[in-house]
């Protein structure tokens, strides 16, 4: 009796479901999105690192801040970058598939920032489709995103694309 209650009571996993007018709804967690291959690494004073709570805005230099889409309301915030990388799994192994860069300021003391979360998101989904797109990223930062990438799991590194690694070229390497 008392193991189904507990299966009655257990709540069930709540998963993103994508739903259009092509697909019919199957019931929970049909047409789910898978983001275990995607991390978020924030690039902040040229230091990244890689911090799982900005997948749902809540990354450490996110915390307490109030966000604004107005750049006017942060004017004395820094640069602060969260860059999506996807990982892709062949037959040969894992490695690095796509990269997005979005900015965004923060200014600690006012606890405002600005960013713009459709752009965001929209960075997110394309690397997932494997895309790459580091608009606006300096060489500080490719670098210590490269360095990142490479420390956390040089095999990957090796055996991504040619693209990939060259979209993280600085003009000191």
């Amino acid at each position: 009796m008392e193991n189904e209650d507990q299966k009655q009571g257990a709540k069930k996993q709540i998963a993103l479901n994508i739903i259009n007018s092509k697909s019919k709804h199957k019931g929970f967690g049909s047409g789910s999105i898978d983001l275990n291959s995607l991390s978020p690494v924030i690039i902040d004073n040229g230091e990244a690192r890689v911090d799982i709570g900005a997948m749902h805005a809540k990354s450490k230099v996110e915390k307490g801040i109030r966000f604004s889409m107005n750049r006017d309301d942060v004017p004395n915030g820094r640069q602060v970058w969260i860059v999506w990388v996807a990982v892709d799994r062949t037959v040969e192994g894992q490695h690095y598939a796509g990269m997005t860069a979005c900015e965004m300021w923060i200014d600690h003391e006012a606890r405002r920032g600005w960013k713009i979360l459709a752009d965001h998101v929209n960075k997110m989904d394309a690397a997932m489709k494997r895309k790459i797109n580091l608009d606006g990223l300096g060489d500080v930062e490719k670098k210590a995103l490269r360095e990142l990438l490479i420390s956390r799991n040089e095999e990957w590194w090796n055996a991504s694309p040619d693209e990939f690694k060259d979209a993280l070229q600085t003009t000191e390497s």
